[in-house]
């Protein structure tokens, strides 16, 4: 009779033993997948911060989509551009929200192509590509669609006119009045009555430029909105990596690896 209960409870021991001993297994199981969640959240953050430097820094893919800038770009063009050159704040992907700004290495230069921030209200991270005309201090003045910066008529082999001159709706005459009537050198500013075509002269403030489109009749551009500043500036495409046109649909392989100029 005394021995059966030691056997017993040797049995217990032994079972209550295995069970701890599982439970350690389990406990240390748990530790380690823990540990892989730790290593996988570093470099989940890692791989977000390294995303967000290349998007928001380095180079970023865009597509052309209206036929503002032709025939330079052409709707369906897809370019790489480089953010670098012109610095720019770093940005959360997706949100708009942009923080510490790094600095760049050159400026935008006039006659060159750039991409930058709509300066409307109602679309704050639109990215538009135009063309820069002029820089602060610069006086332009456009006659009969005519290009002139500081008294000399620009050669632009890369502007397109395709319509004819109609007049503009009176809301848009108003507006284009209102922005450069304080930057009108002219005479007789009372009877200055501007349009798309024929304005000026007027003079660019310090830190901001003048864009418009290569295609001169289908650009809305600065000749509407007035000058751009320089912290809206985004980059400088560099190539077009892709091309494609949809009526009828195919690829622009001619396109493909071109610098935009």
């Amino acid at each position: 009779m005394g021995v059966e209960p030691a056997r017993q409870r040797a049995a217990r021991d032994q079972h209550l033993h295995r069970r701890l001993g599982g439970a350690a297994v389990v406990r240390e199981q748990i530790r380690a997948f823990r540990s892989k969640l730790k290593g996988w959240d570093t470099s989940i953050v890692v791989a977000v911060v390294i995303w967000i430097v290349l998007r928001s820094y380095l180079i970023e893919a865009f597509r052309i989509p209206s036929a503002s800038m032709e025939n330079t770009l052409l709707v369906g063009d897809f370019l790489f551009v480089n953010k670098a050159i012109y610095g720019g704040a770093l940005e959360i992907p997706f949100t708009g929200l942009r923080f510490l700004r790094v600095p760049g290495y050159a400026e935008p230069r006039r006659d060159g192509i750039v991409v930058f921030r709509s300066v409307e209200d109602s679309t704050p991270n639109l990215n538009i590509v135009k063309r820069v005309i002029g820089e602060g201090g610069d006086t332009l003045q456009m006659v009969h669609d005519t290009v002139y910066r500081n008294g000399r008529r620009l050669e632009e082999p890369y502007a397109l006119h395709l319509l004819e001159q109609t007049r503009e709706p009176d809301f848009r005459l108003a507006q284009i009045r209102a922005w450069q009537l304080p930057h009108y050198v002219g005479r007789d500013a009372a009877h200055y009555h501007p349009t798309t075509h024929d304005w000026g002269p007027v003079v660019l403030s310090a830190g901001h430029f003048f864009v418009m489109g290569d295609n001169r009749d289908e650009s809305y551009d600065s000749r509407f909105w007035g000058f751009l500043p320089r912290s809206h500036i985004v980059g400088k495409p560099v190539i077009i990596y892709f091309s494609i046109a949809t009526d009828p649909l195919r690829i622009r392989w001619n396109r493909i690896l071109r610098r935009p100029k």
